[in-house]
């Protein structure tokens, strides 16, 4: 059987993603393809397992690069398999962590600070007189602190 044997407009089907999509994933060296004797791009059924991986990780909150930085672990023209995604899904572990953590304190403050480091202007006397935070840095001083 030869490798390179769906077409784009197959893949996108198949994925559930657009042509755009997977020209852009092929462009970040996410995805590959070859040309057929007409010159369009022809995938191997690799790149339907490579595509889930990539929306199942965009799904779940990890970054293109991320994922780009991940893929390089992974052989060009071959699905990932299971201890591929293990290996994927463990290295994404604590990054996921942390944004989580910082979701839910973000979620738990939302009606009194909105993460600049000041809270708000009914409570930033009480809990930040002077802009003590601030001469700490600047930003969301106090989203950015672990719980």
């Amino acid at each position: 059987m030869e490798r390179q044997e769906l077409s784009v407009g197959q893949v996108a089907k198949r994925c559930g993603v657009s042509v755009s999509a997977l020209h852009f994933y092929e462009r970040r060296g996410l995805i590959f393809s070859g040309r057929n004797a007409g010159n369009q791009r022809r995938y191997g059924k690799d790149v339907i397992r490579r595509v889930s991986v990539i929306r199942a990780a965009q799904q779940l909150g990890v970054t293109l690069a991320e994922i780009e930085a991940a893929f390089a672990s992974l052989p060009r023209h071959k699905a990932p398999n299971r201890r591929h995604w293990q290996a994927l899904s463990e290295g994404w572990h604590e990054a996921l962590s942390s944004r989580i953590r910082k979701l839910e304190k973000l979620r738990d403050s939302l009606t009194g600070c909105i993460g600049c480091g000041c809270l708000s202007m009914d409570n930033c006397p009480l809990y930040n007189p002077e802009d003590v935070l601030g001469e700490e840095r600047s930003g969301p001083v106090i989203l950015d602190r672990d719980p």
